[in-house]
């Protein structure tokens, strides 16, 4: 079924290609056409259930840079598919927002707002829904750093009382690396580079952050 329905989809537009997947029927949508093509799937083609969205960075310096990712489901006939669209700016990258579809989709597209620093044009209340307001990063783009970034408490009461800034997090589960000639499958499985720091191991310095993902 969710073959017919990428079939279905192309034909009413058809500007819609194949995306390649190794799970589900997958399909590029233009970023123009995204609620028409989603409002058809749920409509026409049963896919009644927003499961996710999401967003991939493609790095600094590509083009397009930012691709929107949705994934639908059927509750119906049991079947998924994944629907990308590619942001029209790399500078300034936006989407229309898509709660009046589904109402579930207002906290996705809040948090991805708020990690990928992603507009949705038409959103009710955008706003950050993990870091605070005037956070000045987004932490899922390529160019923040695994180690994370020190930035200034939020509460300017408790940061002049407590003399502190926050000890930023590193970003847990990646890059994930196996050291050169293990051979025992569970000491060769993946896991993450520790970048994290304590009292026992000094805080690398902001250039060294900059320098993790270079």
């Amino acid at each position: 079924m969710p073959a017919d329905a990428t079939t279905a989809l192309r034909e009413k537009f058809p500007q819609v290609t194949d995306r390649p997947s190794n799970d589900h029927p997958a399909v590029n949508v233009p970023i123009g056409e995204l609620v028409a093509a989603l409002r058809f799937l749920r409509d026409e083609c049963g896919f009644d259930l927003l499961m996710d969205l999401t967003a991939i960075d493609w790095a600094e310096g590509a083009s397009p840079r930012f691709t929107m990712v949705y994934h639908l489901y059927s509750t119906t006939r049991a079947g998924y598919v994944r629907v990308a669209a590619n942001c029209a700016s790399d500078a300034e990258p936006a989407a229309p927002s898509i709660v009046t579809l589904w109402s579930g989709a207002n906290w996705h597209e809040r948090e991805c707002y708020d990690m990928f620093g992603i507009t949705f044009t038409g959103h009710p209340d955008l706003r950050r829904i993990l870091m605070w307001d005037g956070y000045p990063y987004h932490p899922l783009r390529k160019e923040f750093p695994l180690a994370g970034i020190e930035a200034p408490l939020h509460d300017a009461e408790i940061g002049a009382e407590t003399g502190t800034n926050v000890i930023a997090a590193p970003m847990a589960g990646g890059p994930f690396v196996a050291a050169p000639g293990e051979i025992n499958l569970t000491e060769a499985e993946p896991r993450a580079k520790d970048e994290s720091w304590n009292e026992g191991r000094a805080q690398p310095g902001q250039s060294e952050l900059r320098q993790v993902k270079e």
